[in-house]
């Protein structure tokens, strides 16, 4: 398989503020949140990060998307170097964090139309992607009404179509799923299936062990930004479950304080 994703000891601190030093009763004044963190995904995989709040998974995956640049090590994204190259690594992936907010005025029609001309996307290739990608998502019936009153669940449709207007090979998710309800949170991991069955690479990140073991090939576990363990499920886990062997793991990687 090609790699298509390489994660070379990547590295990032952020300087905690007296403030933060009070809150936390700490006298540290940087904070680790990566520490040198390794591994590979490949051509029409789903990769997936997995690990506590605060292991450090948004920060790699905000690194890899280059909207933050890391202390030390790097990542070639289809080739492209997110240190040295962050233009093309923008050009070859598509990101979507729970983090990104629309703006309330805009609508979907809008909002497609603005990102397919930031990626320079054919008009005639971008109106025959909206059509199909509307309809998978049910958002023809609202493409015209503002964000503001769409559901929350419209707007992460809405949120993740936009996010793949270039199509892009390379695909990254954080917490795809997050503050989404069932039916869908379905719709998006079907979604996420059959990019995976077309040849994109998938990385997602998530503490929910159901969408690691429901989607991902590999599994990358997390901990103190430090990746423990990467493998496939089987491998990793053997005979016990996803969160029984997790909890394994992160007892023996910071002691029995769960």
């Amino acid at each position: 398989m090609r790699e298509l994703l390489q994660v070379k000891g990547l590295t990032k601190t952020f300087q905690l503020s007296a403030k933060q030093q009070k809150l936390e009763k700490t006298k540290e004044k940087v904070r680790v949140a990566v520490d040198h963190l390794s591994f590979t995904a490949y051509e029409g995989e789903i990769f997936g990060l997995l690990g506590p709040n605060g292991a450090g998974k948004t920060t790699t995956l905000r690194m890899l998307a280059t909207l933050i640049r890391p202390d030390s090590g790097d990542a070639l994204v289809d080739g492209a170097s997110v240190v040295n190259q962050p233009d093309q690594v923008r050009g070859r992936i598509g990101f979507l964090t729970s983090e990104l907010k629309l703006e309330d005025c805009f609508t979907p029609n809008y909002l497609f139309r603005f990102f397919s001309d930031l990626h320079k996307v054919d008009p005639d290739v971008r109106d025959r992607r909206k059509d199909a990608l509307f309809a998978r998502f049910g958002i023809d019936r609202f493409a015209e009404v503002k964000v503001a009153n769409l559901s929350t669940g419209m707007k992460q449709k809405v949120s993740l179509v936009v996010s793949i207007v270039h199509d892009p090979d390379i695909i990254i998710f954080d917490e795809p799923t997050n503050g989404l309800d069932v039916l869908t949170a379905k719709v998006v991991t079907d979604f996420l299936q059959q990019l995976r069955d077309e040849g994109k690479t998938i990385i997602v990140s998530t503490h929910i062990f159901s969408l690691i073991e429901k989607l991902c090939d590999r599994v990358g576990v997390i901990v103190g930004g430090k990746m423990i363990v990467c493998d496939t499920l089987d491998r990793i886990c053997g005979d016990m479950s996803l969160e029984d062997r997790f909890f394994e793991i992160y007892k023996e990687t910071v002691g029995n304080e769960v």
